[in-house]
C-alpha cells in the first residue's frame, strides 16, 4: 500500500486528499494533517464584517467528510519534514510517507511595513473579519476617512477590491457615506491589473466604478507606515484614516521554512515543475498557495505578486492527485499545466453587485478573456459559495 501524507486542509489539500483516495482506492492510504478542524470558504469572509455571513455559515468540520471517504484526518500542526527519512513531524507524533503533498497555504507577512499589524485590519481570517465587524460598529459613531487597499508585494488584490465596494455599500446603508472620504491604494500598475496582467476593459470598468462611488484612488504606491489615524504612502503622501484595511503579502508557512530539505524559495514557496512535482524530490508535490509561481510580468515601480485563489488551488490539487496515481502505476506521462495556464474563473463581489472574470488562462497570452458586470445583484457569487460548500461537504472533490 502506498501512503500519501497531505499537509494542509484547505482548497488544495482537501481536494488532493479526497481525489487520491477516490482514484487509488484500497491501494492508497491517505493521511491529511491540519491544525484547523474546520474547512472555511475563505472568499466569503469579505461578507462577515457586515453581518451578511457568520463564520458558521461558511465553514464545517472536515473530519467526518474525510472519514466517510476513507481519508485519515490528524488534527495537529505539522512542524517540519525530513525528506531523507520520509517523515513528517507534528505536534501529535511522526508520520511516515511514500508521497508528500505540501498544501499548507500562506502565512501573512504583517511586518511588510511599520504599523500594518498594529493599526491596519485584515479581512482574510475569521478573527480578522470579526474584529473588523466590532471596529465598524465603533466607527459609525464617529465617522472619518477610510483607507482600503494592498501593500507592496501583495498578491491578493481581488479580495481588497471586494472589501472596498462592500464597505462603500455599508457606509450608504448606515447613512454616513457623505461623512467619509474613501481611499483605495494599490501597488498595481493600473486599476484592474489584479496581478494577472489585467483584462480587456478592466481598467476602464474600475475607473467607472471609482467615479460612480466617489472613491479616491492611488495606483503604483506602497505603504511606508501605518499609524492610528493616518497612512503614509511610499510617495510621501499622507492619507488621514479613521479605519484602515490592508492586504499584506503572503509568504510560506513555518512548516516549509523549518524544513531545509524542501529547498524553498526565499519567500517560502515550493519549487515545482508544470506537473507540481518538486524539482529535486520526486516523491514531494505541492498544490495551492504553497506553489512557487513565476510571474510573466515586471511591475513598473512597486512590487506586487499574482493571486493564488480557490479555483487554481482546487485545480492543482486535482493535478497532483492524478499524477501521484499515475506514478504509482508506473506511468511517466504526467498531467502538466502551469499555474498561469489554468483558466481564469473569478467572481468579484462589488457590494451586492458583481463582476464575472473569465479567461482561457490566468496569464497572457490568452485566447479568450472577458469581464461581465452584473449591477443588479451578486447571485453568481452566492451560487458559487453554496455550490462549493455543498460539494466539499459531500466529499465530491472530482466535481468542477
Amino acid at each position: 500500500m502506498t501512503t500519501t501524507v497531505v499537509v494542509g486542509g484547505s482548497f488544495a489539500g482537501m481536494t488532493a486528499a479526497l481525489e487520491i483516495k477516490r482514484k487509488g482506492k484500497e491501494e492508497h492510504k491517505v493521511v491529511l494533517i491540519d491544525k484547523s478542524p474546520l474547512f472555511l470558504f475563505i472568499p466569503s469572509l469579505i461578507w462577515v464584517p457586515f453581518g451578511r455571513r457568520e463564520i458558521k455559515d461558511i465553514s464545517f468540520k472536515k473530519e467526518e467528510v474525510l472519514r466517510k471517504k476513507g481519508v485519515d484526518f490528524v488534527l495537529a500542526e505539522a512542524l517540519k519534514v525530513d525528506t531523507t527519512a520520509q517523515i513528517v513531524y507534528t505536534t501529535k507524533g511522526e508520520f511516515k510517507y511514500d508521497n508528500l503533498v505540501v498544501a499548507t497555504g500562506p502565512k501573512v507577512k504583517y511586518d511588510i511595513a511599520p504599523g500594518v499589524e498594529e493599526f491596519a485590519h485584515y479581512v482574510g481570517t475569521p478573527n480578522g473579519a470579526m474584529k473588523i465587524r466590532t471596529a465598524l460598529e465603533e466607527f459609525k459613531k464617529n465617522p472619518g476617512p477610510i483607507v482600503i487597499g494592498a501593500t507592496q508585494n501583495a498578491g491578493c488584490m481581488g479580495a481588497a477590491y471586494e472589501f472596498l465596494f462592500n464597505i462603500e455599500k455599508w457606509l450608504r446603508e448606515q447613512n454616513i457615506r457623505k461623512k467619509v472620504d474613501l481611499y483605495w491604494i494599490t501597488p498595481e500598475d493600473y486599476l484592474g491589473h489584479f496581478g494577472i496582467g489585467g483584462m480587456p476593459m478592466g481598467e476602464t470598468m474600475l475607473k467607472t466604478f471609482m467615479k460612480m462611488f466617489n472613491i479616491h484612488y492611488r495606483t503604483e504606491v506602497g505603504v511606508k507606515e501605518v499609524f492610528a489615524d493616518k497612512v503614509e504612502l511610499s510617495t510621501g503622501e499622507i492619507l488621514p484614516s479613521s479605519f484602515t484595511m490592508l492586504m499584506p503579502p503572503f509568504v510560506g508557512v513555518e512548516f516549509v521554512t523549518n524544513s531545509p530539505d524542501l529547498r524553498a524559495t526565499p519567500t517560502g514557496y515550493i519549487p515545482i515543475g508544470d506537473d507540481y512535482r518538486h524539482q529535486n524530490l520526486p516523491n514531494v508535490w505541492a498544490a495551492g498557495i504553497a506553489v512557487d509561481v513565476k510571474l510573466p510580468f515586471t511591475p513598473k515601480s512597486i512590487p506586487f505578486g499574482s493571486p493564488k485563489t480557490g479555483y487554481p488551488s482546487d485545480e492543482t490539487g486535482k493535478i497532483v492527485a492524478e499524477n501521484i496515481i499515475r506514478v504509482a502505476k508506473g506511468k511517466t506521462d504526467l498531467v502538466k499545466k502551469a499555474w498561469g495556464r489554468i483558466p481564469g474563473l473569478c467572481i468579484m463581489d462589488a457590494g451586492k453587485k458583481e463582476v464575472l472574470i473569465l479567461s482561457s488562462s490566468l496569464f497572457k497570452p490568452r485566447s479568450f478573456a472577458i469581464m461581465i458586470p452584473n449591477v443588479l445583484y451578486d447571485f453568481n457569487k452566492v451560487i458559487l459559495e453554496k455550490y462549493f460548500l455543498w460539494k466539499t461537504r459531500k466529499g465530491f472533490a472530482f466535481l468542477p
